[in-house]
């Protein structure tokens, strides 16, 4: 496999790219696909057997079980780190090892229902936070370490709005290929 064909296959949307100018429509579009996220992962996971679960979206990548599992574990701490820049000023998050995460055995084999079930729940309450945050709000920031960046949350509600959507099309286009 050519190293485009892999790179396409690990980035199916592109990577995550901020516009230059976060726009209210721009934000608003972000939050519902932060919304929609829990339908549209249950929607292309829907029908799975065990072993299709068990396939890795691209040669060296996760299972789908797996990116089921990673989309919950981030998200959960997405949400937090929300909560932690609305409260505190300039909060240092806490990064984490998500390829070990992954490893875990709740990662490789716990229901995918279960994560399914955790981010229906988790996004109901991560978009009503969302939906009734302010231009203020939006403008405040975290630092990630790991990173040495700085980014408000109106970036961060971009980059989670791709994250949800990266890893959907992660599954869409192995059920493609395999013609599931």
């Amino acid at each position: 496999m050519q190293k485009d064909d892999i790179e396409l296959l690990k980035y199916p949307i592109g990577q995550f790219e901020k516009p230059n100018e976060i726009t209210e429509s721009i934000l608003a579009e972000w939050i519902l696909d932060i919304k929609r996220l829990p339908k549209q992962l249950t929607d292309a996971v829907e029908g799975l057997n065990k072993e299709q679960l068990a396939t890795p979206y691209r040669p060296g990548g996760w299972t789908v079980r797996q990116t089921v599992h990673h989309v919950a574990d981030s998200h959960i701490n997405a949400y937090t780190r929300f909560k932690l820049a609305l409260t505190e000023s300039i909060p240092t998050i806490r990064p984490y090892e998500e390829q070990l995460w992954a490893e875990l055995s709740d990662g490789k084999n716990a229901p995918i229902e279960w994560s399914l079930t955790l981010l229906e729940a988790l996004h109901l309450r991560w978009g009503m936070l969302l939906e009734n945050m302010t231009k203020a709000d939006f403008n405040k920031q975290l630092f990630h370490p790991a990173t040495r960046h700085t980014n408000p949350l109106n970036v961060m509600a971009g980059m989670y709005s791709w994250h949800g959507r990266h890893h959907v099309a992660h599954i869409l286009d192995l059920r493609k290929r395999m013609n599931w």
